[in-house]
């Protein structure tokens, strides 16, 4: 079939380009500062207000439940808002939660004025990170490669320096409300700044004309990014789905599940390693504190190379095969750490699964947005999926870890891993749509 007789071009100026994937980069960058920023400041907060490990709990609940709130809702927000504007909203309100559980740290001393600003941080957060992988997939179509592992790599190098800033802050005596009052507008005023280079919400469907729906003057589906589109030529369109039933749809769709299901299992992964591991090497391997938390930061400095190699990888072999290779690495990586008869072997298991864990969920929201007319809302029900590991799935091991030990209540988690090596080839790239009816091939 001749691509170029259905489908048309629509031509982006590779300086525009450039500045678009930089723009993408910018917000996934200071999503991760934002996080980093409030985690790296937990134990001046709980000072600050005298809180018991339960009370943290409560706050850290919060603003889970925020987060699941909007994740679950987020598919709706992209499509009725649109990607540049769902980011922009949510940076905002991050940076309004920063300030508001700093302000009520170090000025009013309220755990509930915390928590509420945690819970702000987690209602702006998860749709934010939908509406980036939206928007990072559209920039990855623009530019033909695999630049979603990139993405995500600057997520993980903002926590970084979040931490880092963190770090000193404490180390300084920086009060909590000042520091994340800062971080806070600079995360607002950087996404806000960079939204303007965003493109997923502007693509026409047709060369110059916007497509037109019924009932309406034109439509745009703030989903499409910068790819060929299928020509409209004798045949009718169909008018578009509202967007409850593209969501609806979504949560029906067979290969939509079964990504999710393959995020989940190396979300998992990832996130019990970020609860568990520096416990797991004090506890279980007879380390100290620093040396736990070193263990985690060695971790993350693998993710983190995994996540910016991936990029070259996925270019030269492809998804399925990387997924697989990612897959075994975090089962060999995590077998490895909790049977290591010696420490200095457990950290070597933790690089392996660091890179292991590396891919899953960048390539996982890449392959939900392979259809850019449905990607907002396939993607946001892999989050959906894939956020429930983050966040449900370290409690469970908690509390499998109390009738096991923490080290021996890890290999649950391998067993979802298998899941996701078995799921590998669900992520292999649709084909390019057929012809439509009187079009030629």
């Amino acid at each position: 079939m001749n691509l170029a007789a259905v489908t048309k071009e629509v031509f982006v100026p590779p300086a525009e380009i450039t500045h678009w994937r930089n723009a993408v980069v910018v917000a996934y960058a200071a999503s991760g500062i934002a996080f980093s920023t409030w985690v790296s400041r937990l134990p001046a907060i709980r000072d600050g207000l005298d809180l018991t490990p339960g009370t943290i709990g409560l706050l850290l609940l919060c603003m889970t439940a925020g987060s699941f709130l909007s994740v679950s809702a987020s598919g709706l927000i992209v499509l009725r808002l649109g990607s540049k504007r769902t980011i922009r909203i949510g940076s905002i309100m991050v940076g309004f939660g920063l300030a508001l559980a700093g302000f009520g740290t170090s000025v009013l001393a309220s755990p509930v004025a915390v928590a509420a600003g945690l819970a702000i941080i987690g209602l702006g957060t998860a749709s934010w990170n939908t509406a980036s992988n939206v928007e990072g997939a559209a920039v990855e179509r623009a530019v033909r490669r695999h630049i979603m592992p990139r993405l995500h790599g600057s997520f993980s190098l903002g926590t970084v320096a979040g931490a880092g800033l963190g770090a000193w802050a404490a180390a300084a005596g920086i009060p909590v409300f000042l520091h994340l009052a800062v971080v806070g507008l600079l995360v607002a005023g950087s996404v806000t700044t960079a939204a303007a280079w965003f493109r997923a919400d502007i693509t026409p469907l047709e060369a110059e004309q916007p497509f037109k729906a019924s009932g309406t003057d034109t439509f745009e589906d703030p989903s499409t990014g910068p790819i060929p589109i299928v020509r409209q030529t004798d045949a009718v369109p169909e008018p578009p789905l509202d967007n409850k039933r593209l969501i609806a749809q979504a949560w029906r769709d067979r290969r939509t599940l079964l990504l999710g299901v393959l995020v989940l299992g190396l979300a998992l992964a990832e996130g019990a390693a970020g609860d568990w591991v520096a416990l797991a090497l004090a506890d279980g391997h007879g380390q100290t504190d620093a040396a736990g938390a070193a263990g985690y930061g060695l971790f993350v400095t693998f993710m983190t190379i995994g996540r910016f190699a991936g990029t070259l990888v996925l270019d030269r072999f492809g998804r399925v095969p990387v997924m697989r290779w990612c897959a075994a690495l975090a089962v060999l990586g995590l077998g490895l750490f909790v049977f290591a008869p010696a420490p200095w072997l457990a950290y070597v298991a933790l690089a392996i699964w660091g890179l292991g864990a590396s891919l899953g969920f960048p390539v996982g929201m890449s392959a939900a947005a392979d259809d850019p007319v449905k990607a907002a809302a396939r993607v946001s029900v892999v989050s959906t999926i894939g956020y429930g590991a983050f966040l449900c799935g370290p409690p469970l091991l908690g509390l499998l870890a109390e009738h096991v030990g923490i080290l021996h209540s890890l290999l649950a988690v391998m067993v979802m891993l298998i899941v996701s090596f078995l799921l590998s080839p669900v992520t292999r790239k649709l084909p390019a749509p057929a012809p439509l009816p009187g079009q030629n091939s």
